[in-house]
């Protein structure tokens, strides 16, 4: 289309064939537990682009922000609930809780009632829809799609 450039993109573990992972630090975390922080590949990719091209090349990072967008006024209210609600939680004197919404509310749910049972959205699991949200045409959530210009196929 006529553009001098082109963008790759390298996932933090790639390595070349018959390489190795680029490693930019390690962590211990005690007795047989190593934390490894993969960093480096897009770099040294970038570099080799230089020498085998002769062209300038650049390496971004992207970091949570760009992965995750910026958060909105309704995400940092969200996230501000939920620490309140687990520092509430702790005052009571109960760990080993999740906060969740249910109902609309702010609630708790054990870990033992969480961890390892993560379903995939929309999931037939034993017969019955796995965590599924039916939302009705006139939920507000609609409205709000259509308000913002997404195309429903409606």
């Amino acid at each position: 289309m006529g553009k001098n450039f082109s963008v790759v993109v390298v996932s933090e573990g790639a390595f070349p064939k018959g390489g190795e992972i680029s490693v930019s630090d390690e962590r211990t975390g005690g007795e047989g537990v190593i934390n490894i922080k993969l960093g480096g590949a897009g770099e040294k990719v970038a570099k080799e682009l230089e020498e085998l091209t002769g062209l300038t090349a650049r390496c971004t990072v992207l970091g949570y922000m760009q992965r995750g967008g910026t958060p909105t006024a309704y995400d940092r209210v969200l996230s501000t609930k939920y620490g309140s609600k687990a520092m509430e939680l702790a005052i009571q004197g109960k760990f080993n809780v999740l906060t969740v919404i249910k109902k609309g509310k702010l609630d708790s749910v054990s870990l033992e009632d969480v961890v390892g049972n993560n379903k995939e959205i929309g999931a037939i699991q034993d017969g019955t829809l796995g965590n599924v949200k039916i939302v009705t045409m006139d939920d507000d959530l609609v409205t709000t799609a259509r308000n913002i210009g997404i195309n429903l196929g409606d």
